[in-house]
């Protein structure tokens, strides 16, 4: 057996030392690779929280707001002039807490893309309870808008949902109605005795039992239906209502 030389341990040192530095290099591609796709991860989950929390920002309104005209049925129309298309059709009640959220969200998109004159908005005030205290209170709130002249209904609309109460007690007492329709800018002197004497309530149970017997209402209030499709959580989300109206406008 031949005898081991200095220059076998040098050979043996030097190839203990490259793969020592092929671990390494290894080693740091790794933990490269491991960095690289952890960023790229947080940057998709930032994006993601990014576009959920634009889609959701709520837009502030305009001054100026579409033309208001109330129909026969009890139904409120918010456009500019020659807007016929797309519709906007929401369906609301005044005790519904989740309508309340709907007008906190994305009641300035709507007013401001009818003031851009981008759709026809139409309002279809109803009440969909059956128990009390909350039929009642709605149906005294749908019949004091049905009171409104139609200069200041969207601001006595917006009053309402802003004072809405509990779902457990009594509320839209006549006379809060009464003040809060002079708040809203009402002035006619009419408006009180529409109020205090419900005149409009018949009329205004009248429409919600045909709405309610017709099916567009699947799932409760809000009812929110684009050229006659129904929008779901879209309509909760102002970018995406946004770009919702503007495809079906462009169509």
């Amino acid at each position: 057996m031949g005898r081991k030389t200095s220059g076998d341990a040098g050979a043996r040192e030097r190839i203990k030392a490259q793969r020592e530095a092929d671990r390494k290099r290894e080693q740091r591609k790794r933990v490269t690779t491991i960095v690289a796709a952890a960023a790229a991860a947080v940057l998709a989950v930032g994006a993601g929280m990014w576009y959920a929390a634009s889609s959701s920002r709520s837009e502030t309104a305009t001054t100026a707001t579409a033309p208001i005209t109330k129909q026969a049925d009890g139904t409120v129309v918010m456009a500019k002039p020659g807007v016929e298309s797309p519709v906007l059709d929401i369906y609301e009640d005044f005790q519904c807490p989740a309508c309340q959220a709907l007008e906190e969200t994305s009641g300035a998109t709507v007013k401001n893309l009818a003031a851009e004159g981008k759709v026809k908005v139409v309002y279809h005030p109803i009440t969909i309870f059956g128990m009390e205290p909350t039929k009642s209170n709605s149906v005294r709130a749908g019949a004091a808008a049905r009171c409104a002249p139609a200069g200041q209904w969207l601001a006595f609309h917006d009053k309402l949902f802003e004072e809405q109460p509990s779902e457990t007690v009594k509320g839209f007492e006549l006379p809060d109605l009464v003040g809060w329709g002079k708040d809203a800018g009402i002035e006619d002197p009419a408006f009180e005795k529409c109020v205090t004497s419900q005149e409009q309530a018949k009329a205004h149970q009248d429409y919600s039992k045909q709405v309610l017997g017709s099916g567009v209402i699947k799932r409760g209030t809000p009812t929110v239906l684009l050229a006659g499709t129904e929008l779901n959580d879209t309509a909760f989300k102002p970018a995406d209502l946004r770009q919702a109206v503007l495809n079906a406008a462009a169509k």
